[in-house]
């Protein structure tokens, strides 16, 4: 078949028009973000961290008559200028921050052709591309038959909509493997129980109470001074549990606590959940991504012995939210779990090219094209070598925090979390007025119970003059503001 034998139509007047339209923002769009990178580093306007103040000063009311298209980029400069930027060294907030350039154009791009990333059929290339990372990052875990270019056997995996989804989707598969007749009948009767630890993520027992596990069903694990999850504290429940007639169906160990960034012990977890027959699901959002540093690959010990294993890219690896993956060992899991027949939907190709049939949702965006551009552009050792610069900044912060006498370091960092106090001050009235103040963001949570600051090391795009700044900024907020705390 030539290219004469395909039909080429001219654009109508009102395509035309709708194209010209994107290209001109498109280049307005461009100039905007220059001008958002130029002003990221600057304080926020401590006028509009009150939200009844700032609705006004932005006038967000929608109308019945649509706007010229300046006037729109003119709304659009001003509400942004009014976001804090993540990428910000006044960022350290939350367990995201910073930039990989070729990532974010690679996600503008990625809503030109615009596609959902059900089918091979709806979204060609870009299911091959998803297929290969998959494929890559299974490799890298260490999941049999990961290896395989095709995807035909051993491993498989799903981008999903965050951490929580990624968790939320491993908890259904547990749930079905331990009660196969709990997806077509539900659940009345039984007594399943999962374990985590307890200073794991919320996610787990908000998902304990999605898919009919209840609340109550979680049981949560002590943890050693170190915040990693007591395997003699799991085993005794584990016992205790089967004595009383509960059916144990998941233990989920976490690679990165999200307040000290402490790693449980997978191996010796995993010896438990073989001997139970118990699912084994690695929460590693923030720090599964320790997979691609060989260096520090000991934080992860045992990950290739995990039943399923849920990595956040868009932490770590500093890829645009949202970019969450979910790696399940076995093959045919997520299909016997997920897939339903839908005619409409699934027209051609094999199912291993329609991921929809593995997919919790129906409708998905394209996340894999912007991991896909960042791992080209890095390659394995360019990870190596950002994580490598992520947990040296948060080693240089404990010394440097560790030195001054106004700090206590409440322990050494596990990984990037660097978790201090000021002396004789309370940590949320300090994190409080550095937020209102528009100074700095950064977040408390409790350490062997002490409330501590948390300082997040996640943007490898910081020097010493930025951690200098940000810890002289808390001693001003301190001053300011720091209440004495009792």
């Amino acid at each position: 078949m030539t290219e004469s034998d395909f039909a080429v139509l001219p654009l109508s007047a009102r395509r035309q028009e709708r194209a010209r339209e994107l290209e001109q923002l498109l280049e307005s769009t461009a100039s905007l973000a220059r001008r958002l990178l130029a002003d990221e580093d600057l304080p926020g306007d401590p006028d509009l961290r009150d939200p009844a103040q700032l609705a006004r000063r932005l006038d967000l009311t929608l109308r019945n008559d649509g706007q010229p298209i300046d006037a729109v980029l003119a709304r659009l400069h001003e509400v942004l200028r009014a976001t804090p930027s993540s990428s910000s060294w006044r960022f350290v907030n939350q367990l995201f921050g910073g930039r990989e350039p070729v990532a974010t154009a690679a996600e503008m791009l990625a809503v030109v052709p615009n596609v959902s990333m059900y089918t091979l059929k709806a979204a060609g290339a870009q299911i091959l591309v998803e297929r290969e990372l998959l494929r890559h990052m299974a490799t890298k875990a260490g999941f049999a038959g990961s290896d395989d270019s095709a995807g035909s056997a051993g491993s498989e995996g799903c981008f999903t909509p965050g951490g929580s989804s990624a968790n939320l989707v491993a908890l259904l598969l547990a749930r079905n493997a331990a009660a196969p007749e709990s997806r077509d009948q539900g659940m009345p009767g039984t007594k399943l129980v999962l374990y985590t630890s307890a200073e794991g993520h919320y996610s787990i027992s908000k998902n304990a109470g999605i898919v009919g596990i209840g609340r109550l069903g979680v049981r949560k694990v002590p943890t050693d001074s170190a915040g990693r999850m007591d395997v003699g504290a799991l085993a005794r429940l584990l016992d205790e549990d089967r004595a009383q007639g509960f059916h144990p169906m998941q233990i989920n160990a976490t690679a990165g606590t999200t307040v000290r960034g402490a790693f449980d012990p997978i191996r010796a977890i995993a010896a438990l959940a073989r001997q139970h027959g118990v699912w084994l699901h690695v929460d590693g959002a923030l720090g599964g991504s320790l997979v691609l540093c060989p260096a520090r690959r000991d934080l992860v010990d045992g990950v290739e012995l995990a039943d399923s294993f849920s990595w956040d890219p868009h932490k770590m690896m500093g890829v645009p939210l949202q970019c969450s993956v979910l790696l399940v060992a076995r093959r045919g899991a997520l299909t016997g779990s997920l897939d339903e027949t839908a005619e409409y939907l699934f027209q051609a190709d094999d199912d291993d090219l329609n991921p929809g049939h593995r997919s919790i949702q129906c409708g998905r965006r394209n996340d894999a094209l912007k991991l896909w551009a960042a791992w080209l552009r890095l390659g394995d050792r360019g990870w190596d070598e950002r994580i490598q610069r992520q947990l040296g900044l948060a080693r240089l912060a404990a010394s440097k925090i560790a030195a001054d006498p106004a700090f206590e370091l409440l322990e050494p960092p596990p990984s990037i979390n660097v978790c201090f106090e000021v002396r004789g001050h309370a940590s949320a009235a300090i994190c409080d007025w550095l937020d209102r103040e528009g100074r700095l963001k950064i977040g408390y949570g409790t350490v062997r119970g002490r409330q501590a600051i948390r300082l997040v090391c996640v943007n490898p795009d910081l020097d010493e003059t930025d951690l200098d700044a940000i810890l002289a900024e808390i001693k001003t907020a301190a001053r300011a503001g720091g209440e004495v705390s009792s």
